[in-house]
């Protein structure tokens, strides 16, 4: 019997692995071919979304301000460096420390998005939402 389920166990981990095998080869051929390369700028997809990106921005960048109460500000990744150098944890305060750095820096980069944004709602409503442009 315990000869019978170690054949069985080792039938069907050779069975998975080829299952495997076989799909990676696919995935790996898959990705082998050329794309075409794009015939145009996108500019009517974009202006599409335009208010949904304005929208996901502005809630982004309200997050990031928000008070040390708000899960994901700012703020409260800072009271957290904070308390560990208060702590004495200096590893922890390093990691944190690492992650305010780029959570400041993602303030500013979604302010220059939302600036970029606006200029791009602009030109998406002088050419018809890029209509006359496709």
């Amino acid at each position: 019997m315990n000869v019978r389920r170690r054949t069985r166990t080792l039938l069907a981990g050779l069975a998975v692995t080829a299952v495997l095998a076989g799909t990676a080869g696919t995935a790996a051929a898959a990705d082998s071919t050329p794309r075409p390369a794009p015939t145009g700028d996108g500019a009517q997809a974009l202006c599409k979304r335009v208010p949904k990106l304005d929208r996901r921005i502005e809630r982004a960048l309200k997050r990031l301000d928000a008070g040390a109460g708000r899960r994901g500000s700012v703020a409260r990744l800072q009271q957290r460096v904070d308390n560990a150098k208060k702590a004495g944890h200096t590893q922890i305060a390093t990691y944190l420390q690492d992650r305010l750095n780029h959570r400041k820096s993602l303030v500013t980069d979604l302010q220059q998005r939302q600036k970029d944004l606006t200029g791009v709602s602009a030109w998406c409503k002088d050419n018809g939402g890029a209509k006359a442009a496709s």
